[in-house]
Order: structure tokens, then C-alpha cells, then sequence
């Protein structure tokens, strides 16, 4: 910087001048490195070509003047190749300007269309223009041709392979522009021509512009008045601001622009000056700003002939929670600009791309709370199907995040599922606030939270997922059992926040009974009666007692082949059932609370005290009175059942002496049973029956429910 020193100054004119050295020595560099492979090579000074204003840092072309200079200077020249420094001009006085970021390509775009070139090749770093920009999306796609006005739109909306005024030269003369790659020759490029090539999409091509302010200018004494508009303009053309976007209410009360965030102040000073009396007099409001926004668009040529283009854009978004602060559409339908959180781009030029483009597979991104027993099979399941869905669903599962009660570890690309054993246990400690943070700040797409707790505080954390557009799949009962306005609540966010809140193993394990209930209510039946053994657990202990072994022993034994809950009190209180029943009438439309369900429990309240291991206790020495109700219900030739009832708006759980004609005396193992008695099915219920409990039947439930979020 010692001649800025020398110089006194840093003006737009010296930096011009300074700046150009680097092109002027490279290319005589590259000049003289040709000279033994050639006859003859001539270096040019393009500022005796390119004639320019003095507007210093971005030039603009005098093309008359240029025109003729170049054309003048290649009627006379002999040499078998020219090389000229790209990015430099002059203007009429003959001082150094440049033509902006990227003008090296222009330079040579402005040669070409003055001597009416055959082709312009640009060589870049990348092998031409593809679908959207590769550092954010990995499964792009090459444009192999593309129109000119379909280039000059993505340039301007950010893709950085060609510097957009580039295009203007030599499309006024129908000069294909190639755009290749450096460092891979042989690649075929992308071909700029008149006419773009038909293609499977109307969408050419995804571009994003970041680091943008939304200015709204508003107020009632805009409406009707003509002149604002042309105002707002002249205020930000005088300040030399360039606006990108565009978009006017049609009630006229406010109009919005979008600028480059760097402008924002210079423009809030700049309108608000320009509309002080207005401001003043409350007419309008002072200038607001809006900044941390980006702006993504869909270009294509094609698009003007196909419906639903923009339906399908923004559903795409709105799925993945992403809002829209700003919609334009050009008069010619070649572009659908939207306006938001620069946060999001990543996120929506994904969602796009997959939705617009990618015909292979939908990515799908899992963060798993519990590793226990359910959760260990879970994860083994989906490493056994994970192909299966590639082939037969287009479905890339990928678990990119992973926590158990006191760890968690994250992979944006995906868990390594032979070995996140280990690396769970090797990874550091972490909250569960922190952990649901990082679900949410990842702002993956199509992102599934999948809860194989039995945790309150995991449960808590659902409202908060769902209103960031995460999905939730729970077989964790406590939040749907818990009060019916969270419950509600719960639905509804993920109705307004297009998210899928999904829990059939909540009540019969992998059964699938809420949806074959929730088929029914949508398709018009209405639900009369309910009844239901829907314990896997206490029927395998009362199809297992008989006397001869104690209780406790048959207890202990569900416990140790995992069919009982962690605390097995839960499933001999009959609490466990009563949420069951609670979660079917709700499902079912009733408005219930855990308190308005009779329970008729079997159980001494003595053995309901103390530890696990004291429940174990107490109930060997309460032996006589199990031994009591098994000995009643078989001299009645009857079996013992653990019903729920629902009926009329009431429900009720309770030990039952179940005769030899009922559909509930062959139930074994355990199996669940489900009668569902409905306008439809008056006399003869639809009955649901299979196993009711059991990490496997769990899990499977769980991977079932992870399809559906995936597939709605």
C-alpha cells in the first residue's frame, strides 16, 4: 500500500489504474510463453480497442467507437493469435478504467462481437453452467445448451460463470459462446446460443443472490397518487444504487425493492430525504429495511408454456418451512424470483433442485432420540432396507444426527451405521435443549425428529420441531396422553407449519391401528364403541399365569424379553392402557383427559410403593391374591383379560373374565386386539389383531411411520 501513501489519495480512477497492472503482466507473460510454439504472436493494449466513460470501477461500453477501433486494428493484423488483457478500457482522455468484477470475460465478449467472431469460448474452472451452483448442491446437472437470455438471467441471479453483461455483444450477433473447463479440456461444456434445447424440465437452471436488504416503502397516501414509484427510483439512482428486484402490492399501499445489503443505509438516507414532507405528514412511513434476506429464482425459457411452475415452487418451500417475504415474475415468464431468509438458501435451493430436477432419489434426513433397545433395532432396520428404498421408493435415508440421555453426535452425511455404536460412546456430552437446537440450526430438508424415548422432556421438545417445519415421529406415548389443549396443539402446528406429527406405535406397537381408525373417520364412518386389549404386556403375563409360578416371576420374566415398559408399574397400574384408549378417543374426535378414564385395577396398592425391586417383592408376598382371581376366572371356564372400553363418550380400563365366545379369549402371546364398532361395522366390528409389544414389532412401527412422513 506504499503508493497509496505516495499518492495522497485512494480514488476510484487511481484503484483502476493500479489494478490494471495485473493484467497488463500476466498477459504479456503469456505472450512471451507463446512465442516459441507460434509464428507470429501479437500482444494488443485493449485500451487502444475498448473506449469506455469514466465511470471508474464499472465502465460502461461506447460500442460505436469500440466497434469501429477493433475493427479497424484485425482488417490489417497478420499474426496467427492475439493476445489482449482482459478487464481494462480507456476513456475519450485516454485514462485506464475497468469493466467490473468478471470483465475479462466481456473484453473478450466485446472483440468478438466486433469483428463478428464464428464462436466465443470462455474458459473457467467449472464444465459449464449447471442446474444450480455446486458448492451448495451435490447431484447437479450439466445445461449441455442454453439460450442467451437464459444465461444473462442466472448470471444475474448469482451463478458466477459468466459476468452478465458478457452476453450482450454477441447475442446481437448470434455468436455462440462456449463456456469450458481448464482443468478438464475434453468435458463437453455448455453451449450460449439463440434458441436453448428442449429438455424433461421447463427450469433451465436454480440461482441465488445472498447478502440482500428488502426496502418497503409504505403508507395510505400512496394509494391512487401516481409519481411514487418514479420518486422512490430517482432517489436510489442519484445515490448510484442498483435495485434487483421488484414487487408493488395491488392495493398500492406499498411498494418493495431489493438491493445489495452493503447499500442499505446509503438508500434508507437517501428515500427518506427524498420523501421527508410525505414522512412528515404521515402520508408514508419511514423507509423500512430488511436485511439477512436472499433472493433464490427459477429460469427457463419453457416455463411461459407450462402451468403450476410457481404452485410447485412454493409448495416445495412452504413443506420445508422456508417463507417467502417477496415474490417477482417477469413480464416474460422466464423468471420467479422470491425473496428469503439468507439463512434458508442452502435449504431452498435443495428443496428446488430435488424437486425440479432429481429424478433418482429424495433425501431424507433422520435425527434419533434414544438408543436403547428400540432404538438400536431401528437403526439395524434401516440399514437393512436402506437399498431396498434407493430401488424401489427413490428414498436416500440418511441418519445425520444421533443422541442418547447424555450424548450426541452429528454427520451431515450421513451416520456410519456399522460403527455409531462406538461413536456415540465417544462423543461428547450435550443437552437436550442443545441437541433440538441443532436439529433446528442444520435446516437440513425433509428433516424427520424420531423419538424412541420415553422421556417427558423429550416429548416437551415437539412444539418447538414442528413449528420449524421438522416432523416428528414419536413412539413415545407421553406427549399425545398428556393434556388434551397440548395434544390439540401438537396437530395443529403441524398442520400450519406443513409438518407430519405421526405416532401409531403410540397404541399397539407396529399394529396399525390409528391409521386404519383415522382412514375411517376421514372416509366418513364414525366411531361408536371401542374394545381392546391393547397391552402386549399384561397379556403375556395373564396368558402365562397359571398358578403354578408366581406373579412376580411371570412379571419379571416380560420384563427380561422386553415387552414391559422400563418401570413395569406402568403396564400392571393399567396407566399405560388408559393412554392407550385416551390417544384412540382422541383420535377418534373425543375431547378426554386421563381423569375422566375409570380404572379397575387389579393391582394391591402396596405393591405400587417403593423401587422396582420392592414392586417385585411386595408382589411375591401378595401371591395368594393373584392366585385368587386366576383360580375364580378358570372355574368359570373363563380367561383373564385387561380390557379398555370405549363407549358414549366415556372410557374405562379394567381386569376382565373374558368367556370362551368373545373375540378376545384366542388372543395369545402377546398379541393386541382392537374392536372397532362403527356405523359401518354396527354388529360385526372391524377387529385389528397381532403383536402388541416387543422392540422389533416397536421399531418396525417406528420405520413405517418415518415412510409415511417421507412420502406426504
Amino acid at each position: 500500500m506504499q503508493w497509496y501513501f505516495l499518492l495522497n489519495e485512494l480514488s476510484d480512477r487511481t484503484k483502476d489504474k493500479v489494478v490494471s497492472y495485473g493484467e497488463l503482466l500476466s498477459s504479456q507473460i503469456i505472450t512471451a510463453a507463446f512465442k516459441p510454439a507460434e509464428n507470429t504472436v501479437h500482444w494488443k493494449d485493449s485500451r487502444e480497442l475498448i473506449c469506455t466513460d469514466s465511470n471508474f470501477g464499472m465502465a460502461l461500453v461506447n460500442f460505436s467507437e469500440t466497434n469501429k477501433k477493433t475493427q479497424n486494428y484485425f482488417s490489417t493484423a497478420t499474426a496467427s493469435l492475439y493476445i489482449l488483457p482482459g478487464f481494462i478500457a480507456s476513456d475519450a482522455t485516454g485514462i485506464t478504467t475497468t469493466l467490473g468484477r468478471g470483465g475479462s470475460d466481456y473484453t473478450a465478449a466485446i472483440i468478438a462481437g466486433a469483428i463478428n467472431a464464428t464462436v466465443l469460448e470462455i474458459w473457467t474452472d467449472v464444465s459449464g453452467m449447471m442446474t444450480a451452483d455446486p458448492r451448495i448442491v451435490t447431484n447437479i446437472k450439466l445445461i449441455p445448451k442454453i439460450s442467451y437470455q437464459e444465461a444473462m438471467e442466472l448470471s444475474h441471479f448469482g451463478a458466477k460463470v459468466i459476468y452478465p453483461p458478457t452476453i450482450q455483444p454477441v447475442m446481437s450477433k448470434n455468436i455462440p459462446v462456449w463456456i469450458k473447463n481448464t482443468f478438464a479440456p475434453l468435458d463437453e461444456g455448455t453451449v450460449i446460443q439463440n434458441e436453448s434445447s428442449k429438455s424433461e424440465s421447463p427450469i433451465r437452471g436454480i440461482s441465488s443472490i445472498n447478502k440482500i436488504s428488502l426496502l418497503s416503502l409504505e403508507g395510505s397516501g400512496m394509494v391512487g397518487i401516481p409519481g411514487f414509484s418514479k420518486r422512490l427510483f430517482e432517489a436510489l439512482a442519484q445515490v448510484k444504487i442498483n435495485v434487483i428486484l421488484i414487487t408493488q402490492s395491488s392495493s398500492e399501499h406499498s411498494i418493495c425493492v431489493a438491493i445489495d445489503a452493503a447499500n442499505a443505509a446509503i438508500a434508507k438516507q437517501a428515500v427518506d430525504n427524498a420523501f421527508a414532507y410525505e414522512i412528515e405528514t404521515k402520508k408514508v412511513e419511514p423507509l423500512i429495511i430488511e436485511d439477512n434476506l436472499a433472493i433464490i429464482a427459477l429460469v427457463g425459457d419453457e416455463m411461459k408454456n407450462h402451468t403450476g411452475i410457481a404452485g410447485k415452487m412454493f409448495s416445495a418451500l412452504g413443506k420445508n418451512g422456508i417463507n417467502i417475504r417477496a415474490i417477482a415474475q417477469g413480464s416474460s415468464e422466464r423468471n420467479i424470483s422470491a425473496v428469503i431468509t439468507f439463512d434458508d438458501v442452502n435449504k431452498a435451493v435443495n428443496v428446488l433442485h430435488e424437486s425440479l430436477f432429481e429424478t433418482t432419489y429424495k433425501q431424507v434426513h433422520l435425527f434419533i432420540a434414544g438408543a436403547g433397545n428400540v432404538g438400536s433395532i431401528l437403526i439395524a432396520q434401516l440399514k437393512q432396507q436402506l437399498d431396498y428404498l434407493k430401488t424401489s421408493s427413490r428414498l436416500n435415508i440418511k441418519i445425520v444426527g444421533l443422541a442418547n440421555s447424555k450424548q450426541a453426535f452429528f454427520n451431515n452425511d450421513g451416520i456410519d451405521l456399522n460403527n455409531w455404536g462406538n461413536e456415540l460412546a465417544q462423543a461428547p456430552k450435550i443437552s437436550l435443549d442443545n441437541y433440538v437446537d441443532a436439529v433446528i440450526s442444520k435446516n437440513l430438508r425433509n428433516t424427520i425428529f424420531v423419538d424412541v424415548t420415553a422421556s417427558e422432556d423429550v416429548a416437551a421438545c415437539y412444539q418447538k420441531l414442528l413449528q420449524k417445519s421438522v416432523s416428528v415421529v414419536a413412539c413415545n406415548k407421553i406427549a399425545c396422553s398428556s393434556s388434551y389443549n397440548f395434544y390439540l396443539q401438537l396437530k395443529e402446528n403441524a398442520r400450519e407449519y406443513n409438518a407430519n406429527f405421526l405416532f401409531e406405535t403410540n397404541v399397539g406397537a407396529g399394529l396399525p391401528i390409528l391409521s386404519t381408525l383415522n382412514d375411517l373417520i376421514k372416509s366418513g364412518d364414525k366411531i361408536n364403541k371401542m374394545q381392546a386389549v391393547l397391552s402386549g404386556t399384561l397379556n403375556f403375563v395373564f396368558n402365562n399365569y397359571n398358578g403354578t409360578s408366581s406373579f412376580a416371576s411371570v412379571v419379571r420374566q416380560a420384563q427380561e424379553e422386553g415387552y414391559t415398559e422400563p418401570d413395569p408399574r406402568l403396564d400392571l397400574s393399567g396407566k399405560d392402557v388408559m393412554r392407550k384408549i385416551m390417544i384412540l378417543a382422541r383420535e377418534s374426535g373425543e375431547k378426554i383427559e386421563m381423569q375422566d378414564i375409570a380404572n379397575n385395577s387389579f393391582m394391591p396398592q402396596s405393591c405400587m410403593q417403593g423401587s422396582v425391586e420392592n414392586f417385585y417383592a411386595e408382589m411375591e408376598a401378595q401371591e395368594a391374591h393373584f392366585k385368587a382371581i386366576y383360580d375364580e376366572a378358570n372355574a368359570n371356564g373363563n380367561k383373564l383379560k385387561f380390557v379398555a372400553t370405549y363407549q358414549d363418550g366415556k372410557a374405562s380400563v379394567g381386569l376382565q373374565q373374558i368367556d370362551p365366545t368373545h373375540d378376545f379369549y384366542h388372543l395369545y402371546g402377546k398379541d393386541n386386539i382392537v374392536l372397532f364398532y362403527t356405523n359401518r361395522y354396527p354388529q360385526q366390528p372391524m377387529v385389528i389383531k397381532g403383536a402388541g409389544a416387543g422392540a422389533d414389532v416397536t421399531a418396525s412401527g417406528v420405520f413405517a411411520d418415518i415412510i409415511r412422513a417421507t412420502n406426504s
